[in-house]
């Protein structure tokens, strides 16, 4: 079975004025205020206010309500959070945003925007963050913290070894 879809794409019409790009987006008044059930045709930047159970949550300008929910065809998670993204509107209405990108900081690369790095060298898989990484599977999880704790948690936890078995510390506590 084959589904025929037209898409329609407009381009941003701001306008220039003195040599500068106005703010306002296509559809939306000078003063950023929209009327209800008006369109949008081009690309809106906005804020990604929050991610409500993995849903993101935006503000943009000629918005009707002080947030809405979104769409996103990007993964978001909750670093990006205070974000500005790129966003259109399903069929043109403003109460239907979809997040397609996070706008980059200029200088800034996407790599070093994020505070958690993990590197694959030959055998060896290296994790970095910036405050702490957790491991968790089930009701068992490591932690790793920038203090240099580190914390097992687990129903039944097992040290073996075929040599020594040694815990050293500065104070050693057993139950």
């Amino acid at each position: 079975m084959t589904t025929d879809v037209e898409i329609d794409i407009e381009h941003d019409e701001t306008e220039t004025t003195h040599g500068s790009e106005s703010a306002a987006p296509v559809g939306v008044a000078e003063g950023g205020e929209a009327e209800a059930g008006e369109t949008q045709g081009g690309v809106v930047v906005g804020v990604l206010l929050g991610l409500a159970g993995g849903v993101p949550v935006v503000a943009f300008p000629g918005c009707a309500e002080p947030s809405t929910k979104a769409r996103s065809t990007v993964t978001l998670r909750s670093s990006d959070i205070g974000s500005q993204v790129a966003l259109l509107f399903e069929n043109g209405k403003l109460e239907k945003p979809l997040v397609i990108g996070k706008i980059l900081v200029p200088g800034r690369s996407a790599e070093s925007a994020s505070a958690v790095t993990a590197k694959v060298d030959d055998d060896v898989l290296t994790l970095r963050a910036d405050r702490q990484i957790v491991l968790e599977c089930g009701k068992a999880s490591i932690t790793l913290t920038r203090a240099g704790k580190i914390i097992l948690r687990g129903t039944y936890v097992l040290s073996r070894s075929s040599g020594v078995n040694k815990i050293k510390g500065g104070s050693v506590q057993i139950n």
